[in-house]
């Protein structure tokens, strides 16, 4: 069959508006029920994606190809995910693409770990450090989902501890206390390797500096990163009322190697 056509086991996009969109497994004999009636998975089987379909009440539903995004902004979640607007400078300063060796620390409930190896597949792996076993079980299960599990290794590990790995080609940090891995992440990358950390509080981004310049790091940058939705209509455009401001500040610098 055509990769673009819905075949059992695949996930969809249920689209009914911007605001309503379901990401949902098709079973056969089975039914996903919304507020607008429920749509058998039957219906759906066999149908390209792009198509329509009616639910019980006669309400069109468009059936979306799930993009990175969908999984990534619908993942089962434990704990703040990291947003696209963050996830798309992290992975342009991380230099990572397909092949990369990335150690990621910490997992949470996977959606930036997701997008890394998505990023790195089909040569490449994610070496992702958690150290609470219930958020790996729930990355697992995401990382199932969007069908990118054999490009992780999931590590129920403190990486303030130690890395294991060596000559990775990027470090990306979402924890607490990232300066506690600073000195670590520089022993485990390559020369010229990246590291990225993702903190919301500017006083943990003033200690990751610091322990980035003592430890031999160049070309160190922080930015934060505002992305403003507009609202669309002939003589009434306008910026979005309502928007997700800072979430966090990304730090970016390079392994520089003295002689």
């Amino acid at each position: 069959m055509s990769a673009q056509t819905i075949s059992e086991g695949d996930y969809t996009l249920l689209y009914l508006s911007q605001r309503k969109t379901y990401l949902v497994k098709v079973e056969a004999g089975k039914s996903f029920h919304t507020h607008k009636g429920f749509i058998k998975f039957d219906d759906l089987i066999g149908k390209e994606y792009g198509s329509t379909v009616p639910s019980s009440l006669g309400i069109e539903f468009t059936v979306l190809k799930p993009l990175l995004r969908d999984y990534v902004m619908k993942s089962v979640r434990k704990t703040q995910i990291t947003y696209p607007k963050d996830i798309a400078l992290i992975v342009m300063f991380s230099g990572i693409g397909s092949g990369s060796r990335v150690v990621e620390a910490g997992t949470g409930t996977g959606a930036l770990t997701t997008a890394l190896a998505h990023y790195v597949k089909p040569k490449g792996k994610v070496y992702s450090y958690e150290v609470r076993e219930e958020f790996l079980k729930t990355a697992e299960k995401n990382l199932k989902r969007a069908g990118l599990i054999d490009f992780v290794e999931l590590k129920n590990k403190d990486v303030t501890a130690g890395i294991d790995e060596s000559e990775v080609d990027a470090v990306i940090l979402d924890l607490a206390t990232p300066w506690l891995v600073i000195s670590h992440a520089y022993n485990a990358l390559k020369a010229c390797g990246a590291i990225v950390s993702f903190s919301p509080t500017i006083d943990q981004v003033v200690k990751t500096v610091e322990a980035l310049t003592e430890n031999g790091f160049v070309d160190i940058e922080t930015v934060e990163c505002l992305l403003r939705g507009m609202q669309i209509e002939r003589g009434k455009t306008r910026p979005q009322t309502l928007m997700t401001g800072h979430t966090g500040y990304v730090t970016f610098a390079r392994k520089a190697v003295t002689s």
